[in-house]
């Protein structure tokens, strides 16, 4: 390793480190994203609302469940004829950013409700079907206002007004049934804006609200915000509280190898410059500094030099006898080495197996096979023109 790298390698690490150093001094930057999650303890999670439940819904029994709505209800539901109701009374609870429900949860809401229970819905969107159900309509305001003042309408719970201002939203419901919708609470400083509203719905009650940023972490824990959040949810019936909690209880976990090191802005960032710096290496060391390899010729391969001199000697001899039985225990070793078989007998038996393990054609095996043996049966007495014709027929069968 020459000195220049080195120096490299070290101003890299120095780099790390004062990164590292720097960034874990910083005050961590709030997330102000709404999540909505029991477990998140930033401004829009709900900790604070699933540890505070308890107090808020005093002496009612809380039961969560993370499964869709219509996965709960319809396995609590007894259909026998001569019962054919929930086995579960109380109110269902969902409180979300978007009250993102299947149809067929919608569905079994609907029916939970009807046959005499209660649901708790406070979202920024309710689901259209779920509003063509109870005849309501909603809308959303687009002035610009630097805060939003929320309040109950029922006088007994005082006349306190709650301005909030961070993750608010101007969603309200712009037409209601007046015979089965009571108004509850309002907002923006206005009794048309309504924001929280009590609907009958045949043998039960839908009670609906348009800011659940109200029970998040930053406006449980903000001034008397706490306060607006006790009164909105002492309208649910005394009784169980079946509390949907699907998709925000923060148990979704990335399957990536290096998700602690992203989630970690220091380690995240150290492992950017580590792969910037490889590739720094890597752009500036690309040429070669080995040396060149020198080329080594491999050592020449004389025995088939000193088997062709003695072929020729042999031929210039005129002896073609001892030529041919060379040629002739030459192919025989072949046969017993590449296809395993006896080679005493060259009969037709020999012939169709040496045909299907070696896949040459029958014409040519039969021809070697042939002048094999009628060269043994004349006493080796041979001619040149018999070499060269069981020389061919031998290499038409071994090549």
């Amino acid at each position: 390793m020459d000195k220049t790298l080195k120096i490299y390698i070290a101003l890299l690490v120095l780099l790390i480190a004062a990164i590292v150093v720097i960034d874990s001094n910083r005050p961590k930057p709030i997330d102000w994203t709404p999540t909505f999650s029991l477990k998140d303890k930033i401004p829009y999670g709900m900790y604070v609302f699933d540890q505070e439940i308890e107090s808020l819904l005093k002496g009612q029994k809380i039961r969560k469940f993370n499964t869709t709505p219509y996965e709960y209800f319809d396995s609590k539901y007894d259909y026998d004829s001569l019962v054919n109701d929930y086995r579960i009374k109380g109110t269902f609870l969902s409180i979300s950013k978007m009250a993102d429900f299947d149809a067929a949860s919608i569905t079994e809401i609907c029916t939970f409700v009807n046959h005499g229970n209660n649901a708790f819905i406070s979202s920024e969107m309710i689901p259209n079907t779920l509003l063509d159900s109870l005849n309501l309509k909603m809308d959303s305001e687009y002035k610009y206002s630097d805060s939003i003042y929320n309040w109950v309408a029922n006088k007994k719970l005082g006349n306190q007004k709650y301005k909030i201002t961070e993750g608010v939203n101007n969603n309200y419901f712009s037409k209601i049934d007046t015979l089965n919708t009571t108004v509850l609470g309002y907002q923006n400083g206005d009794s048309t804006r309504v924001n929280f509203i009590k609907v009958n719905y045949k043998t039960g009650v839908f009670y609906l609200h348009t800011q659940p940023v109200a029970f998040t972490n930053f406006h449980l824990l903000k001034g008397n915000h706490r306060e607006y959040a006790e009164k909105v949810l002492s309208y649910i019936p005394k009784g169980k509280v079946f509390w949907h909690i699907k998709d925000q209880t923060g148990e979704i976990i990335s399957d990536s190898p290096m998700r602690y090191i992203l989630s970690q802005p220091a380690l995240k960032w150290a492992w950017y410059i580590f792969l910037i710096g490889m590739l720094v290496f890597i752009f500036f060391n690309a040429k070669r500094k080995q040396r060149i390899v020198p080329i080594i010729k491999p050592l020449a391969n004389t025995t088939v030099d000193f088997t062709k001199t003695i072929g020729n000697l042999y031929y210039q001899e005129g002896d073609h006898n001892n030529i041919i039985d060379k040629k002739i225990i030459y192919f025989l070793e072949k046969i017993r080495n590449e296809y395993l078989m006896e080679t005493h007998r060259l009969d037709d038996d020999f012939i169709k197996k040496l045909h299907h393990k070696s896949g040459k054609k029958l014409e040519d095996i039969q021809n070697v096979v042939s002048l094999i043996n009628a060269y043994r049966k004349n006493n080796y007495i041979s001619i040149e023109d018999d070499l060269l014709q069981i020389n061919n027929a031998i290499e038409k069968v071994t090549n």
